[in-house]
């Protein structure tokens, strides 16, 4: 971590909410509801690319969402993404199963269905090629290089079967294009 006031008032941060108890673990994702409730962490990116964090590392699960939105936006452009989905608020839960009526575009990016629709949309020879993609991206943004929770992956690629009907409902509306289980995947790596 760099040394500035900003390290010390993160340090400050941390030291003066790290013994925090209220809130629960997430259990959506079985391996998530297994972290310890005592790990926490601050990390702040600047604009000019300096990074500043403490505490533990922690996976960044919806985080990526606009990241990979912007990477979609680079790759395909405005158009052919928000042809393929919304920017409008949905107002419902990230894994709700909102898609638009008579066209089954989600209604945004942040929501599961918008996601899984904006990692298709992200160029690469192969499906490993475009996660390859990704992945280098999320570590530019990051400001170092992230790695896949393996133990975390394994668990919702196990038991994702709402995001799979998610992404057989995309494909069956025409958002996807080809094979759903490769680009879901991707979406939980």
């Amino acid at each position: 971590m760099l040394s500035s006031p900003l390290s010390q008032a993160l340090e400050d941060l941390y030291a003066r909410f790290k013994d925090l108890s209220s809130g629960e673990v997430a259990t959506y994702i079985p391996e998530l509801g297994r972290a310890d409730p005592d790990d926490f962490a601050i990390a702040i990116a600047t604009v000019d690319g300096s990074v500043y964090s403490v505490g533990r590392e922690f996976t960044i699960q919806s985080i990526s969402k606009p990241f990979v939105f912007g990477l979609a936006l680079d790759d395909a452009g405005l158009d052919a993404v928000t042809a393929r989905v919304g920017v409008e608020p949905s107002g419902e839960a990230f894994n709700a199963i909102s898609l638009e009526p008579g066209t089954g575009r989600p209604r945004n990016p942040m929501i599961n269905a918008g996601a899984i629709a904006t990692t298709a949309l992200i160029s690469g020879a192969t499906p490993e090629a475009a996660f390859a993609r990704t992945l280098e991206r999320l570590s530019q943004y990051a400001g170092r290089t992230l790695h896949v929770d393996e133990d975390v992956f394994q668990s919702e690629h196990e038991t994702g079967h709402r995001n799979r009907a998610i992404g057989h409902l995309l494909r069956n509306a025409g958002i996807l294009k080809g094979e759903v289980d490769p680009v879901v995947n991707r979406y939980f790596r």
